[in-house]
């Protein structure tokens, strides 16, 4: 069974003749002829009484509202497709890091606001294993996440580097550390720390970064938003380290202090504790205007990031 012969067989019943419904169709009398005949044989039952005026059957009475539900509904995928391929989609899903979502984001999502009109615009701000999993599952349309070639993996993915930024400390402003301009890693091991929960890329950032460097995190307690991180770190006990973006609010804190990390090379690993940004989607996505056109924004208006 065929769609063009279900098509075939509702032009006959609207037109009321095989003649008349070939040409809605735009092919032969003989075409539906064989259309019909077809479907008659697979479904093994008459649908037409073969007289001057197609007349149904009852086995093409029964067919009828059946052939309806089907035509209708391909009728409304193919429009749907369309719509999908000409930018007209009711809405884009976007998962972000938290600190892209309160810093970089914003006039991007102005921007595309403005363009698109007619496209809700979903934001949704989540730690970067989150974010992908969303992603590969078809729940948003794009992603911008920590880089972690573990995670981003598939011919049918597409990648855009952002960013490479470093990895700060943030203190409360009475702290110890804040009397430094630059921590030295012996002095900062000393202290217990507030991390992001598990999950998290810049969890495993910093956790991979001791191992290196054979030295214990002392991490006491986990949160995950950079609310939570100031707040808790305001308190005078607990020190943070986050990426340079995530620190953009705490730098106008009275409160609170925020130092670049001295590497150490007693302690193994000299290499600087950066991460990577990225954005992320699928390639077949990168055909639908709207994502195109916020991709495209992004890309021009997240700035660089100097160490």
């Amino acid at each position: 069974m065929r769609l063009e012969q279900l098509q075939a067989f509702l032009a006959i019943v609207q037109t009321g003749s095989f003649q008349q419904a070939a040409k809605q169709c735009g092919v032969t009398q003989s075409t539906i002829s064989r259309q019909i005949q077809a479907l008659e044989a697979d479904l093994g039952i008459e649908l037409f009484h073969r007289t001057s005026h197609a007349k149904l059957t009852l086995g093409g009475e029964r067919l009828l509202p059946r052939v309806h539900k089907i035509c209708q509904e391909w009728d409304l995928a193919t429009q749907e497709l369309t719509d999908l391929i000409g930018g007209k989609q009711p809405e884009l899903c976007i998962a972000a890091i938290h600190s892209v979502c309160a810093s970089y984001l914003p006039p991007v999502l102005q921007k595309f606001c403005h363009h698109y009109p007619e496209v809700q615009l979903r934001v949704t701000s989540l730690g970067s294993d989150r974010s992908l999993k969303v992603l590969k599952d078809g729940l948003v349309d794009l992603a911008i996440v920590m880089h972690n070639r573990f995670l981003i993996t598939g011919k049918e993915m597409a990648i855009e580097f952002l960013y490479e930024e470093p990895i700060e400390v943030l203190t409360a402003a009475n702290h110890p550390l804040a009397e430094y301009e630059s921590i030295p890693w012996l002095e900062l091991i000393c202290y217990p720390q507030v991390v992001f929960k598990d999950g998290y890329g810049m969890q495993r950032l910093i956790q991979d970064k001791f191992e290196q460097m054979k030295t214990k995190l002392k991490a006491v307690l986990e949160v995950n938003t950079l609310d939570a991180f100031r707040g808790v770190v305001r308190q005078g006990e607990l020190i943070a380290l986050l990426p340079q973006s995530a620190l953009m609010e705490a730098r106008y804190d009275p409160t609170l202090a925020v130092r670049p990390l001295r590497e150490n090379s007693n302690l193994g690993n000299n290499s600087p504790l950066t991460r990577q940004v990225v954005m992320v989607t699928t390639q077949d996505r990168l055909h639908i205007p709207p994502i195109q056109y916020f991709w495209q924004l992004v890309k021009d208006n997240i700035p660089e990031i100097k160490n």
